[in-house]
């Protein structure tokens, strides 16, 4: 590294044009190595820092002189600290700890909630190095509006001797604030995900398609008791499917269409699976559900696998048996990795959504697996859930801002040029 004087230069002021030309301007008739540079912008307000380090440190004086006098009228005010050479070395030294990203989710930001996930996030060794905005700006009247949303992302750094705990706590601090907190390595494959799948049934949409024909068949309340049993995992799932759809039997092969074009897709899931294709991302549904349903939402998506269970029709009514091997908890795990295989793409790169203990396996083996809307028993075992608000929200624990789907929304709408 070049020798010479550190400074680091702290800026702040309104967010006007020419102050950063100013700056720069100067810096440069000093002949400066900028050794870091960070900016952040709130409210038209700027926050700038420059790590400088001089040649030749008796320019430092007249540096700051010349910089006092210019900055005068953009009403602006600037800090230095010296920085020693072992400082900064072992700041350096910093940058190859591990680092994890937190997202935290809400209907609003609270100071509360910020010092809740702070504080287990300091009293657990980490250091935040950023924190970003991933949601839109907040309008004062969106107290109004139910489907607002705020999501923050921080960057912490540092050994992490026992993740579990610190998700623990965070699960803690979002059962009683009602708050979703997300915490994951920051990896390469966070920033490379290339497929998305999807549990079906009160997943990627709002209803347990056995119920609906279930309701249909009149032995609603029969098979919604055993669906809740099977979904809270007291129950073998093959075992308890079929005991579900031998109560369907005699039921016209017609119920089937009337229950598929009736769904109501979960809050969020159409913005993301647009989202998703748009960014060029595979998508599956593995659903212990029924193919029928599962097929037409793959229509209805553009979703690429569908894997779900046949039932057999005799004569035009449901015989009450399926005719495929039931898609349970491990044969979903083992289809996602089939189609790893296919695409080449590593379990990392996958993210699984889901919301019944049949969905376990799946989460798990995916590099980001999230309960969604889940039954206690998979929030708690998920790395990952979102309780509070719509399926869209998995963008932010991918990274992406709403800046960032907005742009690409425009992008795919503007009429092609010819």
């Amino acid at each position: 590294m070049r020798s010479g004087k550190i400074l680091l230069i702290n800026l702040t002021g309104r967010n006007v044009p020419g102050l950063m030309t100013m700056l720069t301007t100067t810096l440069a008739q000093y002949q400066v190595h900028v050794l870091d540079i960070g900016q952040s912008v709130i409210h038209n307000e700027l926050n700038l820092g420059i790590l400088a380090q001089f040649q030749n440190p008796e320019n430092v004086p007249q540096m700051q002189l010349t910089l006092s006098d210019l900055l005068g009228e953009f009403e602006a005010s600037v800090r230095y600290t010296n920085v020693d050479d072992s400082d900064y070395s072992e700041w350096v030294a910093k940058q190859g700890r591990p680092r994890h990203i937190i997202t935290m989710l809400a209907r609003s930001l609270g100071a509360e909630h910020l010092a809740a996930i702070i504080t287990t996030v300091e009293s657990s060794g980490l250091v935040i190095d950023g924190v970003r905005r991933l949601s839109g700006r907040v309008s004062l009247d969106d107290d109004k509006n139910s489907s607002n949303r705020v999501s923050i992302e921080l960057t912490v750094r540092g050994k992490l001797p026992d993740q579990l705990k610190v998700k623990d706590e965070l699960l803690r601090i979002a059962g009683a604030m009602d708050v979703d907190c997300s915490i994951q390595r920051d990896s390469v494959y966070r920033r490379n995900r290339r497929l998305v799948a999807f549990d079906m049934d009160s997943t990627l949409i709002r209803e347990e398609v056995i119920d609906e024909l279930a309701k249909l068949a009149g032995v609603g309340d029969a098979v919604s008791a055993i669906t809740q049993r099977a979904m809270s995992g007291q129950l073998d799932f093959k075992e308890s499917f079929c005991a579900r759809v031998a109560l369907l039997k005699g039921l016209p092969e017609t119920a089937l269409k009337e229950v598929a074009n009736n769904v109501v897709l979960t809050d969020g899931a159409k913005k993301l699976l647009t989202s998703l294709k748009t960014l060029g991302y595979k998508t599956a549904i593995l659903s212990g559900g029924f193919e029928y349903v599962a097929q037409h939402l793959k229509g209805e998506l553009g979703v690429d696998y569908v894997y779900a269970n046949t039932v057999e029709i005799v004569d035009g009514v449901l015989s009450g048996r399926v005719t495929n091997d039931i898609v349970d908890a491990q044969r979903k795990a083992d289809l996602l990795q089939e189609i790893c295989v296919s695409e080449g793409i590593d379990l990392q790169q996958v993210v699984a959504i889901g919301d019944g203990a049949n969905d376990l396996p799946m989460l798990s083996v995916a590099g980001l697996g999230v309960a969604f809307h889940a039954k206690p028993v998979v929030r708690d075992r998920a790395d990952h859930a979102i309780s509070n608000l719509g399926l869209d929200c998995v963008l932010y624990l991918m990274g992406f801002s709403d800046t960032d789907v907005e742009a690409l929304t425009n992008l795919v709408s503007a009429p092609s040029g010819g």
